[in-house]
């Protein structure tokens, strides 16, 4: 009789399973490690190239400002260098000018020096002119008399030369600076002065008139007038005379006088024109902030309702009341039917040789 075998579980058969299957568990944990370290080794090499790229432009943007501040340094010893020699030029003129005077007063008025003399005279008089041009041309880029800071620090614009000696702003102070639509504009005009003064397109008006005043020049003199079916000044007495763009106190009244003003009646550029030219001295340049093409001359209309080509008309008449020679700037704040303002504006700014401006809504 054959003898049984006796039955383990620890056969070689059983270990050979057990051992295939860690086996299968240690090469599935290889894989997978071996996966994770490609990846975040991938991962260490973007975010190191990120980092170089990074460095590169800091390093770049370090450089451009070293640049800026030398050319900085120097464009400020330019100034003070064709400051002096502009200061130098009108000592000779000066002395030149004594010459001929005494010449002239020793009876050789028709003598050949005194010839030379002038003509000298008028060759560093051009070459002064050109050095003072260029001395003031860099002082006054970017000086600001006052602190204005628009909504989200917006205060871009283009082409607008806030220069001059006399300079004059006009703000229309018609019903129509209330709102951008003629439905709106009527219904604001029957409610409240304050919900007047507090309109949106109004207010925006206010800002760009404070816009102007804060980036005139130093040396200069302005003045403020509102207008509508007549000429408004806005200082405290009334009184249009030229006022120093130094003068804080002078302009912080003024602008609080303008805040006060309440927006009415309908639009006359015979009236503000006219005022231009009986001042004195004239203004040299003028900033004209308007919505819209006149709706009646020195005299209000026989008729409610104005045409369009009727509007085109008093436009083209009041330009005769203008005088000639000074640069019109024009701020527009398009009106709702009245097309035709944007292009007849837009030539008035281009034959006075002035610049044309439709601000977006979020200016100054």
């Amino acid at each position: 009789m054959a003898k049984r075998r006796e039955f383990s579980v620890f056969s070689l058969s059983f270990l050979d399973i057990m051992s295939c299957g860690f086996g299968a568990v240690i090469l599935i944990y290889i894989l997978i490690n071996h996966a994770t370290e490609v990846t975040s080794s991938e991962i260490n090499a973007e975010l190191m190239a990120e980092v170089k790229k990074l460095e590169e432009e800091i390093t770049e943007g370090t450089n451009r400002l070293v640049q800026i501040r030398n050319t900085i340094k120097q464009t400020e010893d330019e100034i003070v260098t064709t400051a002096s020699m502009a200061k130098n030029i009108s000592q000779k003129i000066r002395d030149l000018q004594s010459r001929i005077v005494a010449l002239s007063e020793s009876g050789a008025s028709q003598s050949k020096e005194i010839e030379e003399l002038k003509q000298e005279l008028k060759r560093i008089q051009a070459e002064a002119a050109s050095l003072e041009g260029s001395v003031a041309g860099d002082e006054e880029t970017g000086t600001s008399l006052r602190s204005f800071v628009g909504e989200g620090d917006r205060q871009y614009i283009t082409g607008l030369n806030v220069g001059g000696r006399h300079i004059l702003v006009l703000l229309d102070g018609s019903a129509s600076m209330l709102h951008e639509t003629i439905v709106n504009a009527v219904r604001l005009s029957n409610m409240a002065d304050d919900t007047k003064i507090h309109a949106e397109k109004w207010r925006r008006a206010v800002r760009t008139v404070e816009w102007v005043m804060a980036n005139l020049p130093s040396e200069s003199k302005f003045q403020l007038l509102t207008f509508n079916t007549s000429v408004h000044p806005t200082t405290t007495d009334g009184s249009k005379d030229w006022l120093d763009s130094i003068d804080k106190a002078a302009t912080d009244q003024l602008l609080s006088n303008l805040k006060k003003f309440v927006p009415n009646g309908g639009t006359s550029l015979h009236h503000p024109f006219a005022q231009v030219r009986s001042m004195e001295p004239r203004p040299d340049n003028i900033f004209l902030i308007v919505d819209s093409l006149p709706t009646q001359d020195f005299d209000p209309p026989k008729r409610s309702a104005v045409s369009s080509s009727e509007r085109v008309k008093l436009f083209t008449n009041a330009l005769e009341e203008l005088p000639q020679d000074i640069p019109v700037n024009v701020i527009l704040f398009p009106m709702e039917g009245d097309p035709m303002a944007t292009p007849y504006f837009w030539i008035l700014a281009q034959i006075t040789g002035g610049a044309f401006l439709t601000p977006s809504k979020d200016w100054p």
